[in-house]
């Protein structure tokens, strides 16, 4: 038996639509517009199992064998096939607050197989298949982040993060806490913002969908996480640097047969990438022969990270449609949070109360 490919494990863990119907160009042809631009409009789909970040075990390595690609896919539809299988219906239920596991019995809101769509396959650009969806820098790894950055990510998320225990464990703490009221939580848990929405946008758990709409002074880039619609206008100038907007301002012209897109201006909470309001995200979009797109992006921001960054994976071709994405929590289940954050306070009020009365 030959040990396991760590590298290959690695790679495998890492990765973590509208309405209407659209007519997508057909494989092996390349539409022209009436004014003799690529015609772009179509469905596409981004799910890939090659990870954002390249595993360390890669190092430099830009390019994955066939034999490592194959591998890749067949452990992957191995995870998908064991995850498939009859649960037994007499089975204990998972104690309270998961089994710690990655399922749907790990932790409440825990997704299992029905949801993951993360593609099957690593992808390739002219027939080689890639580590690492970054590729400069040339070790696949984002640039580090300057010193000011390392301190506002720390405050952002210092407690946000913590799991939860069944305590209202933020009473004590300074600032604002994480359930103080709605506006404290994130945007995709608002269902105001996708994973995936602003620049640049790239593969996620499920919900892979992109679609173009193009006209002539316009061009629509959907999302179909959280249904993020970005307007680019074409052969504009940017808004004024004070208007910012949850997917950024983006404008963009043709360089060639390249749609070439630049967005600035995001809104400082956004949860894109991007990094901050001082981010530029310029992004290239090009039709290639099999009538797939290859999407290339630069993320530059020096009050975030200290050198550019760039990153380019395939959107598959697709003639599924892209139903609408309804975000059930921003809708049902947010009142729930709020009610459950108030009800822990009480109890760790009221537990203080009865200790103090004690202790008199």
């Amino acid at each position: 038996m030959h040990p396991p490919n760590i590298a290959l494990t690695t790679l495998l863990t890492a990765g973590i639509v509208l309405f209407l119907p659209a007519a997508v160009i057909a494989k092996g042809e390349t539409g022209k517009t009436a004014a003799g631009r690529p015609d772009l409009s179509g469905i596409y789909d981004a799910a890939t199992l090659t990870p954002l970040v390249r595993p360390a075990a890669f190092g430099d390595k830009l390019y994955l064998t066939r034999e490592e690609a194959n591998e890749i896919a067949k452990a992957e539809q191995q995870i998908t096939e064991r995850r498939s299988l009859d649960s037994n219906p007499d089975r204990e239920a998972p104690p309270e607050g998961g089994d710690g596991s990655r399922g749907a019995a790990g932790n409440v809101g825990g997704y299992n197989t029905f949801w993951i769509d993360r593609g099957t396959d690593a992808f390739s650009v002219d027939g080689k298949f890639r580590t690492s969806i970054i590729v400069d820098p040339k070790n696949g790894q984002m640039p580090p982040l300057t010193a000011a950055a390392q301190e506002r990510r720390a405050k952002r998320f210092a407690g946000f993060r913590r799991g939860n225990d069944g305590t209202a464990w933020w009473i004590d703490q300074d600032g604002p806490g994480p359930y103080d009221n709605m506006e404290q939580r994130g945007t995709s848990e608002r269902c105001l913002l996708g994973f995936t929405g602003a620049a640049p946008t790239f593969p996620s758990l499920y919900n892979n969908f992109k679609r173009i709409v193009q006209t002539e002074d316009h061009v629509m880039i959907l999302i179909e996480m959280v249904h993020d619609a970005r307007i680019v206008r074409m052969n504009s100038e940017h808004l004024p640097a004070e208007m910012t907007k949850w997917l950024g301002d983006s404008i963009g012209w043709w360089e060639g047969d390249t749609l070439v897109v630049d967005t600035t201006n995001f809104h400082p909470n956004s949860s894109g990438r991007a990094g901050s309001v001082n981010s530029q995200v310029v992004e290239r979009f090009s039709r290639l022969k099999d009538g797939n797109l290859l999407y290339r992006f630069t993320v530059t921001d020096p009050t975030v990270w200290k050198a550019p960054w760039t990153g380019e994976y395939i959107w598959r071709a697709s003639d599924d449609p892209v139903y609408e994405y309804a975000c059930h929590e921003g809708n049902y289940s947010f009142g729930n949070i709020m009610r459950g954050a108030r009800l822990l306070e009480q109890e760790a009020f009221a537990a203080r109360k009865t200790v103090d009365q004690k202790a008199r």
